[in-house]
């Protein structure tokens, strides 16, 4: 092992547990290993620059900035209203309420930390006050975020479509059965949970209050079927897409519901703004210590490695599963799929799975690392709105966990689970 693969290998986990911000370390172990294999640091600054020129990757900031449009808007707040009136009379029910409202904004923004911000900031006080602990509400807005990057758009599936060169419509169809198969586990134990604590149900909603309330979202959940159904209608690409949530979110705030005012939309844009540089500086970043990677024919050796299980199967995808969680539970997920794309795509074709249920299985690897500690952004942004600690909310967090890497055993061994949807529209 030559000394600039051990820079790579041994430098970023270093600087990371030095409490280094991700993009500051993968960009000085880059350079580093640069330094060593004696190569012109201007290639880092040209890779910086050519891992951001992809049409595809304009899809994250719009999506970012639909979703932070949408919860100072009103439609997240008359999305938790319209759930509230299906399922509150059920045992479990504001539980049930917060984990549907997450998978309707998802369908709308794509983005977990967005998803925890919208539903949890609401959620979390109401279900405290009828009876739930904080610490079981922060971590069901947690998990719900976790829908977010399953359900169609999701970022990440954008991410990896644009890194393994996978069609991203198919990738977004991939992951529709897993998310209402993670809506429908986290409802059940919502259930479960209020049944053995005892807390009381709510009175079953009127016909007239359900009507108000689809009334009042009615617009907002038109936002799916604008978004998704212009993506499979073959009118935009999924980045055009992003835009257009982005412009219905506008449309609903300012001339529907006039939440949004001139006073309000720059803070919001600001902190979109705050969110999208570091989230695309990051990318950049990942993509040139990824570059490094591929030069260094890291991929190729590792890949060799493990070909001693490709005889085994199951185990060999055992072990790809437990790998990849493990990273998404220290990295950022998004540069995780850029820095580990190189040779997990080769391993997708190894194992000869199908490059879309190859893909979606990673995206989901690495977005269950958004709820899991100690580094999952989502859980983070559920311990600002709660004011808990992190340990206070995995408690109740772990249970949820499981639910999530049931999905995922679904998805990696049971093809079905994700090519069904596809291959009706293929």
């Amino acid at each position: 092992m030559n000394t600039t693969v051990l820079v790579l290998a041994i430098g970023l986990p270093v600087l990371l547990l030095m409490r280094m911000p991700l993009a500051f370390a993968l960009g000085l172990t880059t350079i580093a290993a640069l330094w060593f294999a004696d190569i012109d640091t201007m290639m880092f600054a040209q890779r910086l620059v050519s891992g951001t020129q992809s049409f595809s990757l304009l899809a994250i900031p719009f999506f970012i900035l639909a979703g932070d449009l949408m919860t100072a808007g009103g439609i997240s707040r008359r999305l938790v209203g319209f759930a509230d009136v299906l399922v509150r009379h059920r045992t479990g029910g504001l539980g049930m309420v917060a984990v549907l409202a997450a998978a309707f904004f998802a369908a709308l923004s794509g983005s977990a930390p967005a998803t925890t911000a919208a539903i949890g900031a609401i959620m979390i006080p109401e279900m405290e006050k009828r009876g739930y602990s904080r610490a079981f509400a922060t971590a069901l807005a947690v998990a719900g975020g976790i829908i977010g990057p399953m359900l169609p758009p999701s970022i990440p599936m954008v991410v990896w479509g644009v890194m393994s060169e996978t069609s991203i419509s198919q990738l977004f169809l991939a992951g529709v059965v897993p998310g209402l198969l993670l809506t429908a586990g986290l409802m059940l134990l919502s259930a479960h949970h209020a049944r053995k604590h005892k807390i009381p149900t709510q009175p079953r909603a009127s016909r007239s209050e359900v009507w108000q309330a689809f009334n009042s979202a009615k617009w907002a959940l038109c936002g799916p079927i604008v978004v998704l159904g212009g993506i499979y209608g073959g009118i935009v690409t999924p980045t055009e897409a992003a835009v257009v949530a982005a412009v219905f979110a506008l449309v609903l705030g300012f001339g529907v519901y006039r939440e949004l005012t001139f006073q309000n939309i720059l803070p919001v844009t600001r902190n979109s703004l705050k969110t999208m540089t570091m989230v695309m500086f990051i990318i950049a970043l990942a993509n040139g210590f990824g570059w490094m990677i591929a030069f260094e024919r890291i991929p190729m050796t590792v890949t060799g490695a493990l070909d001693g299980f490709a005889d085994q199967p199951v185990l060999y995808l055992l072990m790809i599963n437990v790998l990849l969680l493990v990273i998404g539970c220290a990295m950022d997920n998004l540069a995780a799929m850029i820095i580990l794309s190189s040779f997990l795509v080769p391993i997708g074709q190894q194992l000869g799975m199908d490059p879309v249920q190859f893909g979606a299985m990673v995206a989901i690897n690495f977005t269950i690392g958004m709820a899991t500690p100690p580094f999952g952004y989502t859980l983070f942004v559920g311990a600002a709105i709660s004011g808990l600690s992190i340990g206070q909310i995995t408690r109740p967090l772990l249970p949820m966990l499981a639910i999530m890497i049931g999905v995922l055993l679904l998805v990696a061994f049971v093809p079905s689970v994700t090519l069904t949807v596809v291959d009706w529209l293929r």
